[in-house]
Order: C-alpha cells, then structure tokens, then sequence
C-alpha cells in the first residue's frame, strides 16, 4: 500500500486549510477569548432587547394615534 506524502501549507489542497481552521479554537489564536456560555447569554440578552424594544414601538404608538382613526 502506498503512503501519502504530507502536503505543505502552500499547496491549494483540501488537507492544508484544516489546520488553519483548527488554529482558531487553540489558546495561540489572537484575539478575544469567549466561552460559547458567554456568547449564547448575550445573544439571548440582545434577542430580548430587540423584542422589548418592539413591544415598547407599539405601545407608543397606540398611545399616539387616537381610537378609530386606523
């Protein structure tokens, strides 16, 4: 059976761009570091922004416009 020979970060393989995707979940990856806790909690918290902001829309509006000229 034949080895393959390992690939080098320049050649335009599919093999070469898997360790630049793993590179981003290591402690070396530049940048911020989040836990996915962290994130899911304030996409949860900007979820619920943005419906109480509508919910507040449409109070104000109703409070606005007069009964029966809709």
């Amino acid at each position: 059976m034949r080895q393959r020979r390992a690939s080098s970060a320049s050649e335009g393989g599919v093999g070469s761009s898997g360790g630049n995707m793993l590179r981003f979940y290591t402690d070396d990856a530049p940048g911020i570091k989040i836990s996915p806790t962290v994130v899911l909690v304030l996409s949860l918290c900007f979820i619920g922004f943005v419906t109480a902001l509508h919910v507040f829309g449409k109070l104000y509006r109703s409070k606005l416009v007069p009964p029966g000229a809709q």
